[in-house]
C-alpha cells in the first residue's frame, strides 16, 4: 500500500521523487566539500590539524546521534518539516564555521550544529519518505536513485569548494556553501503531501507501536549483524572524504586536482548507487552487500601500495566511487525487508548511528594517528581490515520479515 497524496501537481509522485533527489543531492554535496577546507583552515589559525579532524569527527557522530531522532519525528509528523528545519540549522552551522576563531565555536558550529543539520536533512529521512510512495517492487529503485542524486552533489559541489577556495579564500567558500543548504528548504515543499497524518502499518505489516518496533528490532539478530558492519562503511567513507585530500596535497597534488579527485567519487558513484538499487530489486541484497566491503578494502590495498601520481588517484577514486554508497540501498532495503515501512526512518536511524560512530572514529584517528606518526598509513590499513570484518558480518543476515513485524 502507498500513501494517499494530494491532488495538487506538484504532490505528484514524480514531482515528489524528484524534490527528494534534490533534497539529496544539497544534503550530501555541500559536506563532501568540507575535507578541502581542512589545510586553509588549520594553517589560517595556526591549528594543528587534529583541531580541524575532531570537529568533522564531532559532525558525523552528531549526525549519526541525531538520526534516529529526526527519523522518529518524520515518521510521525512527515519528512518535509524536518527537511526544513534541518536546513535552516546546517546553513547557520557552516557560517559559524566561517567565523569562528576558537576551537571550541568551531566545534559547536561545524561538529554540534551542522551534525544536527545534516541528520535532519538528510537522505535518510528522503529514503524513508519515497518508500511509503513507490510500491514495494520499485523501492530499491527509488532507494539507489536517491543515494545516487548524493552522489551528483558531491560531483557538482566537491569541485566547486575547491575552485571558490583558490578564487575567493576558505571563508567566503563557506558562507556561498551555506546558502547554499538553503535550497533544501525549496526542495522539501513538495514533500508536504506527506505531513497531513501520521505513519500506518501497511498490508502484510503488524499495528505496534514505535517503542515495541525498536525493542524488536534490537532483539532481532540480522538487525545487529547489519548495524554492526555498517560501522565500516561510515569509518571508511569519513577518513577518506576529510583526510584524502591532505594526503594527496602531501604528495605534491594540487587542491584544484584534489577537488576534482573527489568529485569524481560523486560522479561514479551515481552509478554505483542507481546500480545498487537495481541489484538490490532482483537479488538477495546480502551478498552484494558484502562484495562492496570485499572490493573497497582491495581497492584501498592498491592505492596506497602504488606510487601517489595523479593517475593512480584517478583510479581509486572512480573505483571507490562505483562503491562509495552503494552500500546505502542495499542497507535500507534490508530494514525494509526486515521490518516494514512504517517505521523506517527510526530504524534505519538507529543502524546510521553505528556508520557515524565509524565516521566518528575514522575521522578522528586520521588526525591523531597523523599528528603522532606523520603519516595516515596505519589509519589506510585500519580501513582494509576493517572492509573485511564487515564482508563477514553481513553474509548471515536473514532476509525475511522479522518476528513481531508480520500482521496476523
Amino acid at each position: 500500500m502507498t500513501t494517499a497524496l494530494p491532488s495538487r501537481w506538484y504532490f505528484t509522485p514524480t514531482i515528489i521523487v524528484v524534490a527528494g533527489c534534490l533534497v539529496a543531492m544539497v544534503n550530501f554535496g555541500v559536506r563532501s566539500s568540507f575535507g578541502l577546507f581542512t589545510v586553509p583552515i588549520s594553517e589560517a589559525h595556526q591549528w594543528p590539524r587534529e583541531y580541524f579532524s575532531f570537529a568533522m569527527a564531532l559532525q558525523n557522530l552528531l549526525w549519526g546521534i541525531a538520526t534516529p531522532v529526526a527519523g522518529a519525528v518524520a515518521d510521525r509528523y512527515g519528512a518535509a518539516r524536518v527537511l526544513m528545519g534541518g536546513a535552516v540549522l546546517y546553513a547557520f552551522g557552516t557560517l559559524v564555521m566561517a567565523v569562528a576563531a576558537e576551537p571550541l565555536l568551531f566545534n559547536i558550529g561545524g561538529g554540534i550544529i551542522v551534525g544536527a543539520g545534516i541528520a535532519a536533512s538528510s537522505f535518510g529521512i528522503v529514503m524513508a519518505a519515497l518508500g511509503r510512495i513507490v510500491p514495494p517492487n520499485r523501492r530499491s529503485w527509488a532507494f539507489g536513485i536517491a543515494t545516487a542524486s548524493g552522489s551528483l552533489g558531491q560531483f557538482v559541489f566537491a569541485p566547486l569548494g575547491g575552485a571558490m577556495i583558490a578564487a575567493y579564500g576558505w571563508q567566503t567558500a563557506l558562507i556561498i556553501l551555506a546558502a547554499s543548504t538553503l535550497l533544501i528548504v525549496v526542495f522539501a515543499v513538495p514533500l508536504l503531501a506527506q505531513n497531513a497524518s501520521g505513519s500506518k502499518a501497511s498490508d502484510g505489516e503488524a499495528d505496534i507501536t514505535m517503542g515495541q518496533a525498536i525493542a524488536s528490532a534490537f532483539g532481532h539478530r540480522s538487525y545487529i549483524l547489519l548495524t554492526s558492519g555498517f560501522f565500516v562503511c561510515g569509518f571508511q567513507l569519513a577518513f577518506i572524504t576529510v583526510h584524502l585530500p591532505p594526503y594527496l596535497a602531501e604528495h605534491g597534488i594540487s587542491k584544484e586536482f584534489a577537488g576534482l579527485a573527489v568529485g569524481l567519487i560523486g560522479l561514479f558513484n551515481v552509478a554505483g548507487s542507481y546500480a545498487s538499487g537495481l541489484i538490490g530489486g532482483k537479488f538477495q541484497k546480502r551478498v552484494p552487500l558484502s562484495l562492496v566491503y570485499v572490493a573497497r578494502s582491495l581497492a584501498i590495498a592498491v592505492f596506497i601500495l602504488l606510487p601517489i601520481i595523479a593517475t593512480s588517484t584517478l583510479l581509486f577514486t572512480a573505483s571507490m566511487g562505483l562503491l562509495w554508497l552503494s552500500t546505502v540501498p542495499l542497507t535500507m532495503g534490508l530494514v525494509t525487508v526486515m521490518f516494514g515501512t512504517r517505521y523506517m526512518a527510526t530504524l534505519y536511524g538507529f543502524v546510521f548511528v553505528s556508520h557515524q560512530l565509524g565516521s566518528f572514529f575514522g575521522v578522528w584517528l586520521g588526525g591523531i594517528l597523523y599528528d603522532r606518526f606523520g603519516s595516515y598509513d596505519p589509519v589506510w590499513w585500519m580501513a582494509v581490515a576493517l572492509g573485511g570484518f564487515a564482508a563477514l558480518v553481513n553474509l548471515p543476515i536473514r532476509e525475511e520479515r522479522a518476528p513481531n513485524f508480520a500482521a496476523a
